[in-house]
């Protein structure tokens, strides 16, 4: 499982030029799925982005997490929403020729599931699953880190 966590201003994703979900300050995460990931996977990722430190404590650091402040975990901060987007292209495969192979990739059946999952762990505001998506956002840092299971 790879997931893009990208800190923003804001985000949104539309489908057929109408939008479907939008965020104001938090994460924006694009999440791939491979065929061998199990909902264990999901469980141990979400729980990695809900307690990643990459937010600014009262020092301007980066180190106050998407839930709660410091080491002590918490509640949800209105101020930080999460907006997760299915992204089967995380996992192309550019090494030979110039035409991505997404045969890493898990098939949607297998993925759909896991997407859902992740998306209740995080408590995400979701694009469409297996849409074409145009996905707008604003970096906040810029912050973006890769994140594999």
């Amino acid at each position: 499982m790879r997931a893009l966590v990208q800190r923003v201003a804001r985000a949104s994703v539309s489908v057929e030029g109408r939008q479907v979900s939008a965020i104001g300050p938090g994460l924006l995460i694009l999440l791939g799925i491979a065929p061998s990931d199990t909902e264990q996977d999901v469980d141990r990722l979400a729980a990695k982005v809900l307690a990643l430190r990459i937010f600014a404590d009262e020092q301007g650091r980066m180190n106050e997490p998407l839930r709660g402040g410091g080491d002590s975990g918490g509640d949800a901060r209105p101020d930080r929403q999460v907006l997760c987007v299915s992204q089967f292209t995380l996992y192309a495969e550019t090494a030979k020729g110039n035409r991505p192979s997404f045969t890493g990739a898990a098939a949607p059946e297998h993925a759909k599931p896991l997407y859902e999952r992740f998306c209740e762990r995080t408590e995400a505001a979701r694009g469409v699953f297996g849409a074409h998506m145009q996905v707008e956002l604003v970096n906040d840092g810029p912050v973006t880190l890769l994140l594999e299971t």
